[in-house]
């Protein structure tokens, strides 16, 4: 009898063991690339960004209408002159490693933002002269010019707090194992693979963090996606395809989640880093005929079931900073011709045009090539694995880069970061004395008019130089399963995972 209580109660152990294991919740999200480093610093890409939303909490975030609330700060306040900013810190916040999240951790965490080698903060920070602590849960921030985008920045990579004493063990190589203040702590990462991450216990909202782990997985065929998607493999996927539409809202296991994207899709043009010196980057009139030749509204028809928006700016035609004095304009084959005989050049054109693998992005750069070809250009079209591409358009390997900017919720970051003179990811390495003028005065200036009429001025110029092409603005389309319950699609197209249940 004994024998038999001690099996009965080691079956029932063993049952118990098993039904906490089987009660552990996974959620897995299908992501269109393999992001570059998992460092807030460092990193530049879209997809990276997604992952930091469960990883890397910020100062401030953004809600569904744009609005900006607090997250590991609860308050701010700017001085009256703009020069100061004062922000108070969330009482007992820890990074993964257990660090307390204080006013020294904050300001360790800005200050490496604008001093670490190849920070791509750098330039979205560059008004911060320095941070003070003010008290153990209060930094301000002292400004070198009034900076208007400053708490927008503080709502994205520029705000993500990441752990003193794991920063400064890890140097360069904390992208490997970071470590920050967010609901899920690293667990391993195989490139071109997978991500993993768990739940971290001491989370500051811990009581609203339901999934035990949330795994990436970087498959970059759409369609693959959607499949993986309907088999039950995935919980959810980002980007799919605008031709998918209709399918997934036609399959009563899947929910459609969709918003105006606050970015673009655009041809950045190697501008001073061509290597050849192609007839591209040395006129003006060679890239306005590019522009001229092709036709936005029948590009989003024919690759996106006319579901995208065209545009001409770094902003859609939507936002409150469009410029209505510069509309999209249509195709004109002759006007393109002209240009290009006004510019003396010998026909074809030939150009290099770089292209991240994805389906999308291969029948964009297909409908153009055709489009351009009846204006005497010869575009070769070279497809290229994602993180790859960044390294070749920061080495100047490109003559035209096709790549889609997420976007920001202030226009000065869809701008000042590809445009000014000397800006990180400025790849064609455009420079306008006047352009750059402007910028700095969009980022003193807070009356919204006045910085309309300054990017009016702005717009203009740009417009004439082409730097870039601007094409189209995506619809974010995110699907996933009803098992999934409590996601809200927000602007800038980040999957917050807090507040997420899996049925």
């Amino acid at each position: 009898m004994k024998t038999l209580r001690v099996l009965a109660l080691t079956v029932a152990a063993l049952l118990s063991l098993g039904l906490t294991a089987r009660a552990e919740t996974t959620l897995r999200i299908g992501i269109a690339e393999d992001p570059d480093i998992l460092d807030p610093t460092l990193a530049r890409t879209y997809v990276g960004r997604i992952v930091f939303s469960a990883v890397c909490d910020k100062l401030f975030d953004i809600d569904e209408k744009l609005n900006i609330v607090p997250q590991l700060a609860l308050s701010y306040e700017t001085s009256p002159d703009g020069k100061a900013m004062t922000v108070k810190l969330r009482p007992g916040v820890k990074f993964h490693d257990g660090e307390p999240l204080d006013a020294e951790a904050a300001k360790f965490s800005i200050e490496r933002h604008l001093t670490f080698p190849g920070s791509f903060r750098k330039s979205e920070l560059a008004s911060v002269d320095h941070v003070e602590v003010v008290d153990p849960l209060t930094i301000r921030l002292v400004l070198k010019t009034p900076y208007a985008p400053l708490i927008a920045q503080l709502t994205d990579r520029a705000g993500m707090m990441v752990s003193p004493k794991a920063a400064k063990e890890a140097g360069d190589k904390f992208g490997l194992h970071p470590v920050c203040a967010g609901p899920y702590k690293f667990v391993e990462r195989v490139q071109q693979d997978r991500m993993v991450f768990e739940k971290f216990a001491d989370y500051w909202n811990k009581d609203n963090v339901f999934i035990d782990r949330i795994v990436y997985l970087p498959i970059v065929d759409a369609t693959v996606r959607l499949a993986n998607l309907k088999s039950g493999s995935l919980d959810l996927i980002e980007r799919v395809l605008a031709t998918d539409i209709k399918d997934v809202r036609a399959d009563s296991r899947l929910v459609l989640s969709t918003a105006p994207e606050l970015g673009y899709l655009g041809l950045t043009i190697n501008i001073n880093n061509d290597k050849n010196k192609g007839a591209l980057s040395q006129s003006d009139k060679v890239r306005q005929a590019l522009d001229w030749s092709i036709d936005r509204e029948a590009l989003n028809q024919v690759a996106f079931n006319g579901e995208f928006t065209p545009g001409n700016q770094w902003v859609s035609p939507q936002h409150p900073f469009y410029q209505k004095a510069f509309p999209v304009h249509g195709r004109d084959i002759e006007k393109a011709k002209a240009l290009l005989k006004e510019a003396g050049v010998a026909l074809p054109v030939t150009i290099d045009v770089m292209v991240p693998k994805g389906s999308e992005n291969e029948a964009v750069a297909q409908v153009v090539q055709s489009m351009a070809a009846e204006a005497g250009f010869d575009l070769k079209i070279r497809l290229i694995e994602f993180a790859t591409s960044f390294k070749d358009a920061q080495a100047g390997n490109f003559q035209i880069f096709q790549i889609n900017w997420s976007g920001r919720i202030d226009p000065d970051g869809n701008s000042y970061v590809f445009l000014h003179t000397g800006a990180p990811q400025n790849d064609g390495g455009y420079s306008n004395p006047e352009a750059d003028k402007l910028m700095e005065e969009g980022r003193l200036v807070s009356d919204p008019a006045q910085r309309k009429a300054i990017y009016e001025k702005l717009t203009k110029i740009v417009l004439n130089d082409e730097p870039i092409i601007y094409l189209y603005h995506r619809k974010l389309l995110i699907a996933h399963t009803t098992r999934l319950e409590g996601y809200r699609q927000m602007p800038d197209g980040l999957v917050r995972v807090v507040g997420l249940k899996l049925k």
